[in-house]
């Protein structure tokens, strides 16, 4: 079955508090839209760090959440010197130590950096729909010059989504893919 491919690039998820502690009294701002429902990106951007360099210009997504998090790429993790884990959004717990700089302060985090597991987002409607009941995983194959099998794909349920492919810079590139190209779920595990 076919799929769209969303290629994400680092972004951060901020909680209240912290927004608060990097922006001040700032209002969250939408810049537009993204295809997962309910999520936008922001107007915010800043700087992430370790002792090794920083990264400007690094964008909020919205909406808050109830945790911090930083997705980056493995690339990024080279340039800042850290090993972060593999991860599915939201499971940050002994994940790596990085800082946040914006407009108004700065965040130091002991944990919340992680590479972003690829996923695909899926609500249970539409498992039933393509036949993955049961399932947790599954296998894409990707056409073209530059193509291959990416195995390993998470099946991300929730009550809305987009049914759509997130993977990161790392396997856009390795992959020659870009936003929106077609890709097809071939087996499951």
């Amino acid at each position: 079955m076919k799929i769209q491919v969303g290629v994400s690039n680092r972004h951060i998820h901020l909680t209240k508090e912290a927004y608060q502690i990097l922006c001040g009294d700032k209002e969250l701002e939408e810049l537009r839209p993204i295809n997962q429902p309910g999520m936008f990106v922001t107007t915010d951007i800043f700087t992430i760090k370790t002792d090794k360099a920083e990264i400007p210009k690094v964008r909020l997504l919205g909406p808050l959440r109830d945790y911090n998090q930083i997705e980056i790429s493995r690339t990024d993790a080279y340039k800042l010197g850290l090993n972060p884990p593999v991860r599915t959004s939201g499971d940050v717990e002994g994940s790596s130590p990085i800082t946040i700089i914006g407009p108004n302060g700065e965040l130091h985090l002991d944990e919340g950096c992680i590479i972003a597991d690829r996923h695909i987002h899926v609500t249970e409607d539409m498992k039933k729909f393509y036949h993955l009941e049961g399932k947790n995983k599954v296998n894409v194959l990707v056409k073209g010059e530059k193509g291959g099998i990416m195995f390993n794909v998470d099946l991300k349920v929730s009550e809305e989504a987009y049914f759509e492919m997130h993977i990161d810079t790392d396997d856009a590139n390795a992959f020659m893919l870009k936003q929106g190209d077609i890709v097809e779920i071939i087996e499951d595990k």
